[in-house]
């Protein structure tokens, strides 16, 4: 979703509807440009940016869509007409043109989507980020007259930013650890830079993450900021202030985090979602599709809104399923939101699944006090690893109801967004088997947890009040 010159873009995901609202008219384009109908797809990464009167958006789309029927009490559609893309909206005319588009024509197989587009003013083009599908992964460079794609990295990135006068993406190569490093385009030079991200080392409360998968990314307060499954990475490494890893809304094995949405810098701030329901598996087929299924389809607590004003972070806003995309507006910010998640190909249908809105708020929501919420934790989804990261800031009452099976240490740990990192403060609470109240109103910024011992059978639940 962006709002550019008087215009409003947005895709409607899965249902490959592009809109373009202004006062007077809305277009509607089912992307007839890239194939034939009945298209499916879209943008499912946020995929778009803007240069003097255009809006570039990109993603990817079946033209047609070809549906396979039932396999189980799933379904599969085939891949050999889905194409990645990027188009042109020239706002002044009303205009759309197809700039590029790529296909590979397999049965279940793709090339990889474009999940961002990053404008290069050094050298008026556009930088495509690739790392959803099998081949032609990497960050391109697209010829914004022509459409001529060149490969400028062979590290599969999501999600990107410029920095100064370079270009930031994540190095995504494998989906189950998700993002391990950082690489750095030098726009005036064409020089790549590598950093990998230490994430217990450089993380306050000293411990990593699993399942880092990349969110969106954004610069601000001369750093640069990617959000991943699990908190936020953050730092300046060219100037020789590492990466550090700050723990936010992390729970384990849960696919609870800032996926597929947007960080949208706002009041001189960041304000993103942490998703409750980003991914799933309708029909698991074996153990490991069990396993993700379970993981992700617990439904831990609601999706949130944070603002980020380092070294502050602030919940904002508390919704439910997943924020899609968020954008300021006329002093409005607009939110994107949808029920249900981003399934896989075995799960498809022939009907999009769950309700989508656009919900608009006053950006005084951004500087009053937080909404309550409650965020419910088994202990199966946590074992022994540090959960938590959750932002107190303008709480008055917040409490941690833990249900424990055994006697147990709990450890909470407490600390800023700050730059440079700092190591968090420790307290140790001891845990008795059964019903244990910890008061938790005497931290006023970010607090973690880890339990001395893991514990299948724990519940705990955070109450924000």
């Amino acid at each position: 979703m962006r709002f550019h010159r008087g215009v409003l873009y947005f895709t409607l995901a899965f249902e490959a509807e592009a809109h373009f609202k202004t006062r007077e008219y809305e277009r509607i384009y089912r992307f007839e440009q890239v194939g034939y109908q009945p298209t499916s797809g879209g943008d499912t990464y946020n995929a778009v940016d803007v240069v003097d009167e255009y809006i570039y958006f990109g993603g990817w789309v079946h033209a047609p869509a070809r549906y396979a029927g039932r396999r189980g009490r799933g379904g599969t559609i085939l891949f050999y007409d889905k194409y990645s893309h990027v188009h042109i909206y020239d706002t002044s005319s009303d205009e759309i043109r197809l700039l590029w588009k790529e296909g590979i024509g397999h049965e279940s197989e793709w090339a990889g989507e474009v999940s961002e587009i990053v404008y290069d003013p050094v050298n008026d083009r556009l930088l495509v980020a690739r790392a959803d599908g099998h081949r032609n992964l990497g960050i391109y460079a697209l010829d914004r007259r022509s459409g001529e794609a060149e490969k400028l990295s062979d590290k599969p990135g999501l999600k990107g930013s410029l920095f100064s006068d370079y270009a930031f993406f994540d190095v995504m190569e494998s989906w189950h650890e998700g993002m391990r490093a950082i690489q750095c385009l030098d726009l005036v030079t064409g020089k790549w830079e590598f950093f990998n991200i230490d994430y217990e080392g450089s993380s306050p409360d000293g411990s990593g993450a699993a399942f880092t998968l990349p969110g969106p990314a954004v610069s601000a307060y001369g750093r640069f900021f990617h959000f991943v499954r699990g908190g936020v990475v953050a730092g300046n490494p060219l100037s020789g202030e590492p990466l550090s890893f700050y723990r936010l809304f992390d729970f384990a094995w849960s696919g609870y985090g800032p996926l597929r949405t947007v960080a949208l810098p706002v009041g001189g701030g960041i304000l993103t979602a942490f998703n409750a329901y980003t991914h799933g598996v309708l029909y698991p087929r074996n153990e490991e599709e069990e396993a993700f299924a379970k993981a992700t389809q617990t439904i831990l607590g609601p999706t949130v809104l944070v603002y980020i004003t380092p070294p502050q972070a602030k919940i904002v806003g508390v919704l439910g399923a997943r924020v899609t995309s968020l954008e300021s507006m006329n002093g409005k910010i607009l939110v994107g939101a949808c029920t249900t998640a981003n399934y896989g190909a075995l799960d498809a249908g022939p009907v999009d699944a769950g309700w989508k809105d656009i919900l608009v708020f006053s950006q005084d929501i951004l500087f009053s006090s937080p909404p309550p919420a409650q965020f419910f934790v088994p202990g199966w989804m946590v074992g022994g690893f540090t959960w938590g990261g959750i932002p107190l800031l303008g709480y008055r009452d917040p409490k941690l109801i833990v249900s424990a099976s055994k006697p147990n240490k709990l450890n909470i740990y407490e600390y800023e967004i700050a730059f440079p990192a700092s190591e968090a403060e420790k307290d140790e609470v001891s845990i008795h088997e059964g019903k244990n109240i910890v008061d938790l109103s005497s931290h006023k910024s970010i607090v973690s947890f880890k339990l001395g011992e893991a514990d299948q059978k724990l519940k705990a639940k955070i109450i924000l009040t």
